[in-house]
């Protein structure tokens, strides 16, 4: 019987992904930034090979642009970027947040709302309300159960993750998102599918319009 093989250490690589990945979420490469491979060789270590084969894996995941003959920057998101990433994930997450409305289980839609009362108490707290408002829409797609739909969601959130502070963090934004979640739990509980789905996209339309500068729409939005 053949000797099981250890598995590998993680790839050098992945580690400075997930390295530059963090500096990104956290603004510490702002969108826009070109990327100093030399600088980030000589800080972290390493040869120019991992760090190319990172900036691949950054790329794949659009964080990163690669232009020729000019490097690695961090992704700039353009208005149009922004509209057509919301436009899909209200189409998405409606569908999904519908269909939770008829699978859900009791304690799948008590779990939903503690995370709902955990984003009311962090309203303050914008980093880790930020986190737990994005657990609950992926939590939604979780209990949906396609695996299809949780992936490119996932995709476009992180690309989204260049824009948060365009969206959720301003004046105001915090408070009319609670409400719209608010609402959107009522829904589920009551099992009301098409006030659910209707009330997902209009989360979703309201979070574009404070994204683009404009005025959230009357009512319920990310």
């Amino acid at each position: 019987m053949a000797t099981p093989q250890a598995l590998a250490p993680r790839a050098l690589y992945q580690e400075v992904a997930e390295r530059l990945r963090a500096q990104i979420f956290s603004r510490e490469l702002e969108p826009g930034h070109w990327i100093d491979e030399l600088k980030i060789c000589r800080d972290l270590g390493i040869s120019r090979t991992p760090l190319r084969e990172a900036l691949k894996v950054l790329a794949a995941e659009g964080l990163v642009t690669m232009k020729v003959r000019r490097g690695a920057y961090v992704t700039e998101m353009s208005e149009r970027d922004v509209r057509e990433a919301y436009q899909l994930l209200a189409l998405l997450e409606s569908d999904a947040t519908a269909r939770v409305c008829q699978l859900a289980n009791a304690e799948q839609l008590r779990e939903l709302q503690a995370l709902h009362q955990t984003l009311v108490d962090q309203a303050e707290h914008h980093e880790a309300f930020f986190a737990t408002n994005e657990r609950f829409h992926l939590r939604i797609l979780e209990i949906e159960g396609n695996r299809w739909r949780q992936q490119i969601v996932t995709d476009l959130r992180r690309v989204m993750k260049l824009n948060r502070h365009h969206s959720l963090f301003k004046q105001g934004r915090i408070q009319d998102s609670l409400q719209e979640h608010d609402m959107l739990i009522a829904a589920l509980v009551e099992r009301r599918s098409e006030d659910a789905a209707r009330l997902m996209r209009m989360h979703f339309d309201n979070g574009l319009a404070a994204a683009t500068h404009g005025t959230p729409a009357s009512g319920a939005a990310d």
